[in-house]
């Protein structure tokens, strides 16, 4: 084994460690230990995923086996490493946020009774998504995707004392379900047809397969790589919480704030964006399922940043803004622009991270009150989460110089590039999404930090938290510990700055030949000829339609939020019905609720009735007893206890014996 392959397993072994260690010995290594120890095996992964991503750049690819688990005739189960720019840009990523995450913790939940469980989980967490991407082959890929869904069922779960959190994890687990459901069923496709599970195998078997077929109806045929395709995209869109399975992730939020930003901006719902770029090959060869993907990312991409309009709570703000932009990823990927989803996958982890720990900070400030209509005017009070959370802000509606511009405009101008079906409607939803998306951004900031001081009158306590101090809300809010404060500073950085390296990571062939794009899907290659560098880049902006609309809706907040505070309840009455629409989500809550819900309730009483009551209970139980004593009441007679009628008997036997053996 090399100094280098010693340091790929480091990666995700350090967190592993801490995990453990926290979590079956927190109790006696007592809060500090716990937090040092999952913080130190962390930060090891950091360092060292600097220095493979180092090693990567100059040009050291790694795809091996580790550990070979099983094997079954042909076909070897392994866990292996596939390390290139993909695997190792993503590493730097989930490592970094989880790493300020796990810092910002230490503040933020320094009350809470389960303290050394929550690092434990949230180590265990970064060690599942490490395994993730890292994988060489589907079988680890699915082991990660499945330890990920675990561990955030745990995270959301966290407070398993709130009936809140409970449905809410239960609701992530069951829709995560029926994506991997669609997942494994593509993986078992891909084992059927190539013998192997083996991303490099697979992709160079791909073009061969690309003419096969599938019957999956009886008259119907598919491209067998489109079925594939659609089914692994599935996966994703349970992931990535893609319509119409985005209905998990608002109600996600019932965890601890540090969660949010781990597991809702950084790093579990970008597994399915990271999972289709690696899929490249696979599905620059199906037309169907680009078409496919472009048009359920679109939807997504529009229609929950209208639901981000009328949240109040200041945590599903942000996380409607999270669907939004993984909307936005999604519609990059359908339209071949991979490494344009993956550039808006790394500036966005930055931004969205800083928007969510900003939102703890207030939160926290606000004795864990989240509704935005009990804060204002907190801006004098937090100037540095105030300073963050502008940024993060601004990053989020996509105004440059700030990174979330850089690759949220290369994604419109692909889409608009873009000559996949379904592309027109895309190009169309995302600009409609530019405009709502600086609206959204902008009213967080007015209605949080400008404005009259409205906590005074607020109520005690909110919902995220065991208040253990028994503060009342109208207690004056102050700044976060430092242990709060820092990381949304580190992270604040790269908000404003990850989006200047575009020319190397767009149009420098920075992903060289980890993603693949066919030669009909041009987009990229056009982009890059109109590219003149990152000032030509803002400079052009400026005539643009996405930057005018980005900068009309954050002056549309200004204009409700600040110059006229009481539009908006009247704009609210005018068009109770579409307010009513975006406040129930579309009614997606409801419908689960009473179709499928409801309709698993109403199958388990018919098998309970039919099944248990009428047939097992009913038929073979008391059936059985019902038979038995039957047949014992017929045969009583025959036991009557005179020695004449057995004599009749016996007599009557031997002449039925006889006349049977002379016939």
């Amino acid at each position: 084994m090399t100094e280098m392959q010693k340091l790929y397993l480091l990666v995700p072994l350090a967190p592993l460690v801490g995990a453990v260690i926290a979590g079956l010995f927190g109790k006696y290594i007592g809060r500090v230990l716990s937090h040092w120890v999952t913080i130190a095996g962390v930060a090891t992964s950091f360092i060292a995923s600097i220095v493979i991503f180092q090693d990567v750049a100059a040009g050291h690819v790694f795809n091996g086996s580790v550990y070979t688990w099983m094997t079954s005739g042909e076909i070897r189960f392994e866990v292996g490493f596939l390390i290139d720019k993909l695997s190792a840009l993503m590493m730097v990523v989930v490592t970094f946020v989880s790493l300020m995450v796990h810092i910002y913790t230490i503040g933020y939940m320094a009350e809470d009774p389960g303290y050394q469980r929550f690092f434990s989980y949230i180590s265990l967490f970064t060690f599942s998504m490490l395994m993730l991407v890292m994988s060489n082959n589907f079988l680890q890929l699915f082991f990660g995707w499945e330890a990920v869904g675990l561990v955030s069922y745990l995270l959301i779960g966290f407070w398993y004392n709130k009936p809140t959190a409970i449905y809410a994890n239960l609701k992530a687990f069951l829709v995560n379900r029926v994506g991997d459901f669609g997942f494994i069923l593509g993986i078992g496709m891909v084992l059927a047809y190539f013998g192997t599970l083996d991303y490099a195998a697979v992709f160079s078997l791909a073009p061969e397969i690309s003419s096969l077929s599938v019957s999956l109806l009886p008259g119907q045929t598919w491209s067998l790589l489109t079925v594939i395709c659609i089914l692994l995209f599935i996966g994703a869109m349970g992931k990535s919480a893609q319509f119409p399975l985005h209905v998990w992730l608002p109600d996600s939020m019932e965890g601890p704030t540090p969660i949010s930003a781990l597991i809702h901006a950084a790093t579990m719902v970008t597994a399915g964006i990271f999972m289709v770029s690696r899929m490249s090959p696979l599905f620059e060869l199906s037309e169907t399922a680009l078409s496919f993907v472009i048009i359920i990312g679109s939807i997504t991409a529009l229609f929950m940043a209208l639901i981000a309009i009328v949240q109040t709570d200041i945590k599903r703000v942000v996380a409607y803004s999270t669907l939004s932009q993984l909307g936005y990823m999604t519609v990059a990927l359908g339209a071949s622009a991979y490494s344009a989803a993956m550039f808006h996958l790394m500036t966005h982890a930055f931004f969205k991270a800083v928007l969510f720990l900003g939102a703890g900070s207030v939160i926290m400030a606000m004795h864990h009150q989240q509704d935005m209509r009990y804060m204002g005017g907190l801006r004098k009070y937090m100037p540095i989460t105030y300073l963050t959370v502008l940024i993060g802000a601004i990053a989020n509606a996509g105004l440059p110089p700030f990174a979330g511009f850089f690759s949220k405009d290369s994604i419109i101008e692909a889409v608009g590039l873009s000559t996949i079906p379904g592309a027109g409607f895309a190009y169309f939803a995302i600009l409609a999404g530019v405009f709502i998306g600086g609206f959204y951004s902008f009213r967080l900031v007015f209605y949080t930090f400008h404005g009259e001081e409205r906590f005074r009158h607020a109520p005690a306590g909110g919902h995220d938290h065991h208040d253990d101090h028994g503060h009342h809300g109208s207690t004056v809010p102050h700044e976060s510990p430092w242990v709060v404060t820092v990381p949304l500073l580190l992270l604040a950085i790269p908000s404003i700055s990850a989006g200047w390296f575009i020319g190397p990571m767009l149009f420098g062939g920075f992903f060289g030949d980890t993603i693949f794009i066919a030669e009909n899907h041009p987009a990229m290659h056009h982009l890059a000829q109109e590219f003149h560098g990152v000032w030509g880049m803002m400079l052009h902006a400026l005539t643009t339609l996405p930057f005018w609309l980005a900068i009309s809706g954050a002056g549309t907040a200004w204009f409700l939020y600040i110059r006229r505070p009481e539009l908006p309840a009247i704009i609210k009455a005018k068009f109770s019905l579409i307010s009513t629409i975006l406040e129930k989500k579309y009614g997606f809550d409801a419908f689960n609720d009473i179709f499928f819900a409801g309709g698993a309730r109403l199958l388990a009483r018919f098998l309970w009735r039919v099944g248990d009551v009428w047939l097992i209970d009913g038929l073979f139980v008391n059936g059985t007893a019902r038979l038995v004593g039957w047949f014992s009441s017929l045969i009583r007679h025959v036991q009557s206890g005179y020695i004449y009628h057995y004599a009749f008997a016996m007599i009557i036997g031997v002449f039925l014996l006889v006349s049977l053996f002379v016939r």
